[in-house]
């Protein structure tokens, strides 16, 4: 595929599904602006990743879409990539989790993909990529996993949203929905299934790799490359629609 011009930024660029996803889009020829809430962890990340710009920034807070503009202000191009890959804290199920945990994870990500897009709105151009990531959890509901899965599934009609107002400018919409990928984070919600069962968490992983259609979990890799594919002209045509990369995982048709 050839190298793309303009410039990606990446909301959750530090976490460990981010760090992956901002070093492929720099080999892929674009300039990363990473957006995160800790200044440490982003320079961390600018000093391993040649050609990425920090900006700090809470995307669960509107101040976020003024300190995000006027990040871009310098940086030449058209914003060809806007990616919304925060993830939110891990609340047990429907009935454990406290309603602000609930609420608070839409904010971050439905209102946060929100400021997003009107931080750069100025910066696209035809053929940009509104792009978010919406784990499976919102399509395949399970009962330790509410704030993601609420606000996952709020995030697919946003998107479908998104491309409508988009389209007439030649700019699409998508969802990547993944299945479990071996992070932390899959630990932490691996580590509540399993107090709620009363299971040693390794058992719970073996349960989750089994819910596998290939008895794998997703990893952070494969999602890069999903999303350097989503920049390709082709995927005009996948405009509003969610790519699933769960491994097999949904069992419930479209």
């Amino acid at each position: 595929m050839a190298a793309e011009q303009g410039i990606a930024v990446v909301v959750g660029a530090t976490g460990a599904m981010g760090a992956v996803i901002t070093q492929r889009l720099v080999q892929h020829g674009l300039q990363v602006l990473a957006v995160a809430r800790h200044a440490d962890a982003l320079r961390a990340l600018a000093h391993s990743v040649p050609g990425v710009r920090a900006c700090q920034a809470d995307i669960g807070d509107d101040s976020a879409i003024a300190t995000i503009a006027a990040a871009l202000k310098p940086l030449p191009g058209p914003v060809r990539l806007l990616l919304q890959g925060a993830g939110v804290a891990t609340a047990g199920g429907v009935l454990q989790a406290s309603t602000a945990a609930v609420v608070d994870a839409v904010n971050i990500k439905v209102a946060g993909l929100m400021r997003l897009v009107r931080a750069a709105d100025d910066r696209l151009a035809t053929g940009s990529r509104l792009l978010a990531i919406g784990g499976h959890y919102g399509f395949e509901p399970t009962a330790y996993a509410a704030t993601a899965g609420v606000a996952n599934a709020a995030l697919a009609n946003l998107v479908r949203q998104l491309s409508w107002a988009h389209g007439p400018r030649g700019i699409t919409a998508h969802l990547l929905a993944p299945g479990p990928a071996d992070t932390e984070r899959l630990h932490r919600v691996a580590a509540s299934r399993a107090e709620r069962d009363g299971l040693a968490t390794t058992q719970v992983l073996a349960q989750m790799r089994a819910e596998s259609a290939i008895g794998a979990f997703t990893t952070p890799e494969q999602i890069a490359w999903a999303i350097t594919l989503l920049l390709a002209r082709e995927a005009d045509a996948l405009a509003g629609s969610t790519l699933f990369m769960d491994a097999g995982r949904r069992h419930g048709l479209p």
